[in-house]
């Protein structure tokens, strides 16, 4: 007997009610000669168990979902600020082109923590006026996270668009912060790095992306892991989903001179006014890093770590204990070490000496 798929489920709510079992299932299977897998499959949306099915369930998400009030839309400015400190470097011009393009063109950025390539991102979305959302990956962040899920709202369930999708719907740029922390549950967002939008199965709707939507991935690594235990918590990511960016640009640290223009911009905008003090943190930093890439040193000063330095700076008026207090974060040899270079550097520093601070 050839029964459709409503015919079915009117006959067995007729028997059984709204709710049922696998031996109802069978039972009705022998009573209608039909074959018990065949009957499953027309039961799909509303298996709620093992052997458990109801037939209100979707019906109950549909309506939920559909209520227009339930998550009432709010209009917001997704384009960020222009940042007046900001100086333009490696890859800019590039990463700008790509999003100017309006081409949809994954793009993977990969370089040391701090050298700028999350903050280049977001001021080439600010120079173009286009909407940036921004997602920090971590090794929880699944499915739900990025396409959305239900959501209790006022005591209804709803849908909720996670941020992949309002980047999709938005023709945004959609900013995949530090990726290789990533487990295998970032493969959901397979289909959309080929540029094909995607299936919202458990609301039935198709999803696809407006004009301008663009992926771009951040990480400390490529994809590989970090054999050195300097990036502790970096994954391995999936070849396949490696290859679904078309290109890798490796983000450096910016050079000295570039580098003292930041500096002395962001100390302008604390009130300090000194290139000079600005030209040796440059000058450290550069040795510094000349010797951990030559294996002398394991640690290394960031173009960030110099930033927050201007800005204690800018705190404390005091140059030794704005160096101090940023290179704290270091052990104690490490830290012992980039102080001394530091007195060489500059003839007129004073090495800190820690003091008890009156109330």
């Amino acid at each position: 007997m050839g029964l459709s798929k409503d015919s079915t489920i009117s006959s067995l709510q007729d028997l059984y009610g709204t709710e049922f079992t696998a031996a109802d299932v069978r039972a009705w299977c022998n009573m209608n000669d039909c074959a018990y897998q065949t009957v499953t499959n027309k039961l799909t949306d509303y298996k709620v168990g093992r052997g458990k099915w109801n037939l209100n369930v979707t019906e109950k998400l549909e309506q939920t979902y559909q209520a227009p009030t339930a998550i009432p839309a709010v209009e917001q400015n997704l384009i960020p600020a222009k940042d007046d400190t900001f100086v333009s470097f490696g890859n800019f011009s590039d990463i700008k082109k790509i999003i100017k393009s309006g081409l949809f063109y994954p793009t993977f950025i990969t370089g040391l923590s701090g050298n700028g390539k999350t903050f280049s991102v977001e001021q080439a979305c600010a120079h173009l006026g286009r909407e940036l959302i921004r997602v920090n990956i971590t090794i929880e962040t699944d499915e739900d996270d990025l396409i959305g899920g239900f959501r209790l709202v006022n005591g209804a369930t709803v849908w909720h668009n996670g941020p992949v999708i309002e980047a999709l719907q938005r023709g945004a740029v959609l900013l995949l912060d530090e990726i290789d922390l990533a487990s295998n549950k970032i493969l959901c967002l397979q289909s959309i790095l080929e540029g094909n939008g995607v299936f919202l199965k458990k609301i039935g709707q198709f999803v696809r992306p407006s004009a301008g939507f663009n992926v771009i991935a951040t990480a400390n690594t490529k994809g590989k892991g970090s054999d050195d235990g300097r990036f502790i918590g970096t994954n391995v990511l999936n070849e396949a989903f490696l290859e679904r960016f078309p290109v890798t640009f490796e983000q450096e640290y910016p050079t000295a001179a570039t580098e003292q223009k930041i500096l002395v911009r962001i100390a302008a905008s604390v009130g300090k006014h000194d290139e000079d003090f600005c030209k040796r943190l440059t000058d450290w930093a550069d040795i510094i890093r000349k010797t951990f890439y030559d294996g002398g040193i394991e640690e290394i000063i960031s173009t960030r770590r110099l930033v927050h330095i201007v800005r204690a700076y800018g705190i404390f008026n005091d140059k030794a204990k704005a160096i101090q207090v940023c290179v704290n974060r270091f052990d104690d040899e490490t830290k012992q070490a980039f102080l001394e270079l530091y007195d060489k550097v500059d003839a007129d520093f004073v090495m800190p000496i820690d003091t008890e601070v009156p109330f």
